[in-house]
């Protein structure tokens, strides 16, 4: 099966034909090869006589048929230069990027296809919509470059508005739509050849907190339904957990860690992901002993323990102990065992499905929990018993970067 063009637009609402490859068919017990496949790519920034910036440092990134993945850091960590230099937007200096088997990039075999042959379509931060056309024919453009028959065209574009709530907009301009409308808009118009790889490069940053939230949920399902493989960059811990199928989180141009949305969440490897990827307790202390896959942790607040599975811990070493907030329970009566602690509430904050209260314990040091919505608020300057059970404690290097 040949190659279809598709076409998409740049920042400046600029045209670019791109290639979309043709599906390979899975057979059997047959295991596919990844659709994009980067490999070691290193990509420095700044002036001549200056520190250069290392915003690749020998990055490698697979995504399998079908995959969602999702890179997640701070401004500055790279995310945004892998997904560009996977889109042939930013030249690596060194590296392979292979996409639908076909190799789009290679610094030793002097290989650089331009965006416009990587068969990939791109949803961007900005817009990007034709001002001219309306909004049916912002939407059809890619399926006109196609040569798709009119009607055909006219019944899926239809759909595809009606699918993310804007049927009513087809025959309104840009210049008329609000920011959410657009950006529904650029998100039909980049599905709307049935693609096979997508980039998107922050595409929900510039609309407002409910629309992001009814936008994630649309994306997920054409996701479901088309079948796609993406790249998505952000740096909103929510929507990276709720898209995607494996995180990426990013750091100075390095992979930090990478897995599952609840691999991320409740086993970070370092502080920085821990700290990163939700909201925690981090209580420093010293390793004192190690027995039978429990580690004990000399802390401010007095020894702590905390069940490990993997990494060796050895006495004396500097960790910090991690606590989700919803994992510091509140327990009914006086401390009973060495895994809880007396506490009295300094402050509430009520959070809709959850309400969390920030609590002073023994020497004046502060922690956060939350608890069920539904439970019976606590009072400020109630006393009250706080449960660290083992399990629900996790264990990471006090050093940055282990």
């Amino acid at each position: 099966m040949a190659a279809r063009p598709v076409t998409t637009t740049d920042r400046r609402g600029t045209g670019t034909t791109l290639t979309e490859e043709p599906r390979p068919q899975g057979r059997p017990g047959h295991v596919e090869e990844p659709r994009i496949s980067a490999r070691r790519l290193r990509k420095t920034f700044g002036k001549k006589g200056r520190e250069r910036v290392h915003a690749l440092d020998d990055v490698s990134l697979d995504v399998s048929p079908g995959e969602f993945v999702v890179l997640l850091g701070p401004s500055g960590c790279g995310k945004t230069t892998l997904l560009r230099s996977i889109a042939g937007l930013e030249t690596p200096e060194t590296g392979e990027i292979v996409i639908s088997g076909n190799t789009v990039y290679s610094s030793s075999n002097r290989v650089n296809l331009p965006a416009e042959r990587r068969g990939i379509n791109m949803m961007f931060q900005s817009y990007a919509l034709w001002p001219h056309m309306t909004v049916f024919d912002n939407v059809a453009y890619p399926l006109r470059s196609h040569k798709i028959a009119k009607s055909e065209i006219a019944s899926r574009v239809t759909a595809l508005l009606g699918r993310i709530g804007i049927p009513e907009l087809a025959d309104r301009y840009p210049s008329e739509l609000s920011g959410g409308q657009q950006q529904r808009v650029a998100l039909a118009r980049a599905l709307a050849v049935d693609p096979s790889c997508v980039m998107f490069d922050e595409p929900l940053s510039n609309v407002d907190a409910k629309v992001r939230e009814q936008l994630r949920v649309e994306l997920v399902e054409m996701h479901r339904r088309m079948g796609f493989s993406a790249v998505y960059v952000t740096h909103d811990q929510v929507e990276a957990m709720q898209l995607a199928d494996r995180l990426v989180v990013m750091r100075k141009g390095e992979i930090e860690q990478e897995g599952t949305p609840e691999e991320i969440y409740r086993s970070p490897r370092t502080r920085y992901v821990a700290d990163f990827i939700g909201q925690c307790n981090q209580i420093e202390g010293t390793v004192k002993e190690v027995s039978a896959g429990v580690v004990s942790v000399e802390t401010d607040l007095g020894v702590i323990q905390a069940e490990v599975a993997q990494r060796p811990w050895s006495k004396g070493d500097q960790v910090v102990l991690i606590v989700r907030l919803e994992d510091l329970r509140v327990v009914d009566g006086e401390v009973t065992t060495p895994h809880e602690r007396r506490a009295t509430v300094r402050a509430r904050m009520f959070a809709g499905a959850t309400t969390e209260y920030l609590v002073e314990v023994a020497g004046g040091r502060t922690l956060r929990l939350a608890v069920d919505g539904h439970r019976k608020p606590l009072g400020e300057d109630e006393d009250i018993t706080v449960l660290m059970a083992p399990e629900s404690v996790r264990i990471v290097p006090a050093e940055e970067g282990q």
